[in-house]
C-alpha cells in the first residue's frame, strides 16, 4: 500500500493504473456540516497497484489522477457510487466513464437489494471487513495505521470482487440488467444542483398556483444560500417550514416570525431579508412563478382484488428470478398498474417489463391465471 502525498508518487500510481483495464476506486469524505463534500482520500486498487491519495496534502496536482478518471479505456469500478460520483463530477466537470457500480451489479445477480460492501465482501469472497474505523474524522492528520488499513480495504476488497461479479452477471445473461440500472447513476443531471431545479426536491402537497410559486422560490433562494454559505440545506431552512412558507406565505418580519416551523429568531436573521423577498417575488405573480405540475390520476374504485392477483405474480417471477420483489416494482406501482395498462412506471420498462410487466399485463387481460399446484401458486396460460 503506497500512500500518496506528493506529485512524483501520484504520477508513479497513475502510471501502474494506466495498466490497468479496470481499478476500484473509494473515497472518504465529511458532509456533516457543509453543503460541498469535503474531499478527505481517494483509495485506489487495479492490477498491482494499492495506493491511498491524500488530497488534503500541501501542492498535491490532482490532474494526473482526474485524467485516469477521465479515461474512457479503463473502467472504474465502485460500490454505491452515487456519492463518490458527486465528488468527481464536481472536480472533473463530468461522469468518470466508463463505470461499474457493484452494489447495481448484486442487485442483478441476485445477490440482495442494496447490499452493503461488508456484506458482499462475505458473501462473495468469504472476507471479513473491519468496521471499527468507519465513523471516523478523515480529514485529521495523521490518519492511523488502522483507518488507513481501512480504507484501502474498500478498494482492494473491490477489484477482486470485480472479475466474480461479471462472471455471476453473463451466467445469468444479466449485464444488460447493469447497463439499465447505470443510466440514471450516470446521468450528469443528477449531479448538477442548479437552484432553480431546487423546488424538484420537495414533496407537492398543493397544485394551487400561490402555494406551488412560494415553495418554488423559496426552494430557489434556500439552495443559493446554502451553496453560498457551504451549509447543509436544512442548517438554512427545513423542508417543513418551506412546506409552511408556502401555506401561510408571510409577506414581513412580524408575520414571518410567527411562523412555527421558522427557527424562533430568525426574522432578525441576516437571511430574513432575502427570504421575504423571495416570497414577495412568488406572490407578486404566482401564475407566472409556479411550475407547471400535473395532478396526479385519479385511481379508479375496486383496484383491491386486481392489486392483490399482482402481488402474487410479483413474487412468484422475484423468486424464480432470485431478487427481491421490491426491486421490480414497489407498492406505489403495483396500485398504478392495476389501474392504467400505460402506467409511467419502471415495472413496464427495460428488463423489468421482461420480467414482470409484460406478464403483469396478461393476467390483467386475462391471457394468464395464477392456480394453486400442491402448496405452491403457478402461473397459466389461459386456454382460448
Amino acid at each position: 500500500m503506497v500512500i500518496v502525498t506528493d506529485n512524483k508518487a501520484l504520477e508513479k500510481v497513475c502510471e501502474g493504473l494506466r495498466r490497468t483495464e479496470y481499478f476500484a476506486v473509494d473515497t472518504e469524505f465529511l458532509r456533516e456540516s457543509t453543503y460541498w463534500s469535503k474531499l478527505c482520500l481517494i483509495q485506489v486498487a487495479g492490477g498491482d497497484v494499492e495506493a491511498i491519495i491524500d488530497p488534503l496534502a500541501e501542492g498535491l496536482d490532482m490532474r494526473p489522477f482526474l485524467s485516469i478518471m477521465a479515461d474512457t479505456s479503463i473502467t472504474k469500478v465502485f460500490h454505491a457510487a452515487r456519492q463518490d460520483l458527486e465528488i468527481f463530477y464536481r472536480l472533473m466537470g463530468q461522469v468518470p466513464l466508463p463505470l461499474f457500480d457493484s452494489q447495481i451489479a448484486a442487485m442483478a445477480a441476485g445477490l440482495g437489494d442494496s447490499i452493503g460492501y461488508d456484506t458482499l465482501v462475505q458473501k462473495m469472497l468469504k472476507k471479513s471487513v473491519d468496521k471499527g474505523s468507519r465513523f471516523t474524522d478523515w480529514s485529521r492528520r495523521p490518519l492511523s495505521d488502522k483507518q488507513l488499513t481501512y480504507a484501502i480495504g474498500d478498494v482492494t476488497h473491490l477489484r477482486d470482487l470485480y472479475p466474480l461479479l461479471i462472471g455471476r452477471l453473463n451466467d445469468r445473461d444479466r449485464l444488460s440488467w447493469v447497463d439499465e440500472e447505470m443510466a440514471g447513476l450516470i446521468n450528469p443531471g443528477i449531479y448538477q444542483f442548479d437552484p432553480e431545479d431546487a423546488w424538484r426536491r420537495m414533496k407537492i402537497r398543493k397544485y394551487s398556483p400561490q402555494w406551488l410559486a412560494v415553495m418554488r422560490l423559496v426552494s430557489r433562494w434556500r439552495e443559493r444560500e446554502a451553496q453560498t454559505r457551504d451549509k447543509p440545506r436544512g442548517r438554512i431552512l427545513k423542508d417543513d417550514a418551506i412546506y409552511e412558507l408556502a401555506q401561510q406565505a408571510p409577506r414581513s418580519v412580524e408575520a414571518l416570525g410567527r411562523m412555527r416551523a421558522v427557527p424562533r429568531g430568525f426574522e432578525r436573521s441576516s437571511m430574513a431579508q432575502g427570504l421575504l423577498a423571495a416570497i414577495n417575488e412568488a406572490m407578486s405573480n404566482p401564475e407566472e412563478h409556479a411550475p407547471q405540475i400535473s395532478r396526479p390520476p385519479v385511481m379508479p374504485s375496486g383496484l383491491g382484488p386486481v392489486v392483490e392477483l399482482l402481488k402474487v405474480l410479483l413474487r412468484i417471477k422475484a423468486e424464480d428470478l432470485g431478487v427481491a420483489p421490491r426491486l421490480i416494482a414497489n407498492a406505489a406501482d403495483i396500485e398504478r398498474l392495476a389501474a392504467f395498462d400505460d402506467a409511467d412506471i419502471a415495472a413496464l420498462k427495460g428488463w423489468r417489463f421482461e420480467a414482470f410487466g409484460k406478464d403483469a399485463l396478461r393476467l390483467k387481460n386475462g391471457e394468464l391465471s395464477l392456480t394453486l399446484k400442491g402448496k405452491r401458486a403457478v402461473i397459466e396460460q389461459r386456454q382460448g
